[in-house]
Order: structure tokens, then C-alpha cells, then sequence
């Protein structure tokens, strides 16, 4: 078994696994959040899944690779019970949105960030409404609704992300 060179003053600090997977598991955690026996006369849900998401993207750019949607919405996908593939796609295009825009804004605040990822919360549930039930449905109040719920519990999900991301390092 070869022995490990001791780290000397200038090498690197070793990478450590735990913050890097805290991102992608504090979403696939509130993705699971759907399967709470809660029974409600509306169905006004958030996505959960999708408000962490977008919580760590605004919060922290590098926090998740470009690619970390498509699979998170994968795992979202196997839970929340819509079109197989409709959270892959639409997360990752709000993700994607949410980086061109942010790649034009010179300095952002907490109202801009909400703005985007009301933009985000917004597009993902209209599309996946168009993807999951008929257009003679009307859901549309209810989709209104589930929209606005949304929006306003952006900011509990960007302090659990800030909550959860305590431990890091000052830039």
C-alpha cells in the first residue's frame, strides 16, 4: 500500500464530498415532500423540488452543474406523479433561462432574484398543466393559484438554502 505524501503549505485543500452533495440532495429531499399523506380540497402544492432548485441556482451559481437539472428532474419525476419527462424538460429550460439572464445582469438583489425565479416557478407549472391535462380542463384558477403559493414561498426556500449552505467558506 503506498504511503500518502503529507500536504504541504501550498497544495490544495482536499475536496470534500458533503458540500458538494448537500445541493442535490436538499432538493431530491423537498421532491419527496409530495409523498406527506396531506389531504387538502385544493390541489396547491408547490413544487417543492423545483423552489430548492432555483433556490441553490440563485443563490449559488457553481452550487450545481448546467446539467443537474435534467437529472433532478428525473428523480422529481418519479415522484410527483406528472408526465414522465415534463420536469426534466422544464427544469432544466428554467434553469437554462435563469442562466442567460443572470449572464446579462450586471449585479442582482433579493427582488430581482425573485422576479427570476418567479419567471422559472411560473413557466415550469403553465407548460407542465399544457403537458398534463387536456386543454377542455379548467384549471386554470387553480393553476393561478398554485402559482401565486409558489411565488410567495420563494423566499422560505431561499433561506432553508441559506440555512443549509451556512458552513461555506466567505469568497
Amino acid at each position: 500500500m503506498p504511503r500518502r505524501r503529507p500536504r504541504g503549505p501550498f497544495d490544495p485543500e482536499p475536496q470534500r464530498v458533503w458540500p458538494s452533495l448537500k445541493p442535490a440532495l436538499s432538493v431530491m429531499a423537498a421532491s419527496t415532500l409530495t409523498l406527506l399523506p396531506l389531504v387538502a380540497s385544493f390541489p396547491l402544492l408547490p413544487p417543492f423540488g423545483l423552489l430548492m432548485l432555483l433556490g441553490w441556482r440563485l443563490a449559488r451559481e457553481d452550487a450545481l452543474p448546467v446539467w443537474a437539472p435534467l437529472l433532478l428532474g428525473l428523480f422529481d419525476d418519479l415522484f410527483s406523479g406528472q408526465p414522465f419527462g415534463s420536469a426534466m424538460l422544464f427544469w432544466t429550460l428554467a434553469y437554462i433561462s435563469i442562466d442567460l439572464f443572470d449572464a446579462r445582469l450586471v449585479a442582482r438583489d433579493f427582488w430581482q432574484d425573485w422576479l427570476l425565479a418567479a419567471g422559472g416557478i411560473a413557466g415550469s407549472l403553465i407548460f407542465g398543466r399544457l403537458v398534463a391535462t387536456p386543454l377542455a380542463a379548467h384549471v386554470e384558477t387553480l393553476l393561478l393559484l398554485q402559482i401565486a403559493v409558489s411565488v410567495m414561498l420563494y423566499p422560505v426556500a431561499a433561506l432553508i438554502v441559506a440555512w443549509i449552505d451556512r458552513e461555506r467558506s466567505p469568497a
